[in-house]
């Protein structure tokens, strides 16, 4: 049975490699639907962005699922800074958006991660038959 120093020395150990581990990060989600975007459309598409940003890195990392969209996708892309009901320009490319589930991250600059926080990005998928977007869903914590 260890003595007292040497358990309070894996104790000390064992504190400091819980509160030394990864900086935490902040769940976000985003449930993307044709009626969010603007214009609204009439697609039938549905999707969610699962998101995790770090603020310490600033690194913003995704999971985008969607289905039943009119055609193939375009384009992916965070936008922003926008509130819902306005549009914005793209902020954050999601690359490699053409098969469902597709996961990446990104490093955001301090003004991207402001209005991250801030609630102003919004996820938005593209199709031919929807160019502008096809289906959209805001960030939210």
């Amino acid at each position: 049975m260890p003595n007292t120093k040497t358990m309070l020395a894996m104790l000390a150990l064992a504190a400091t490699v819980v509160f030394a581990g990864p900086a935490f990060a902040e769940k976000m989600k985003a449930t993307l639907d044709a009626k969010s975007e603007t214009p609204p459309n009439t697609s039938a598409g549905k999707g969610t962005a699962d998101i995790d940003y770090d603020a310490a890195s600033k690194k913003l990392s995704w999971k985008l699922t969607y289905s039943g969209l009119t055609g193939p996708v375009t384009a992916a892309h965070f936008h922003g800074p926008a509130e819902p009901g306005k549009n914005a320009g793209v902020a954050v490319a999601i690359p490699s958006a053409s098969t469902s589930p597709v996961e990446g991250s990104a490093t955001l600059t301090d003004a991207q991660a402001a209005d991250l926080e801030a609630g102003k990005y919004y996820v938005n998928i593209h199709t031919a038959a929807n160019p502008g977007g096809e289906i959209r869903g805001q960030v939210m914590k």
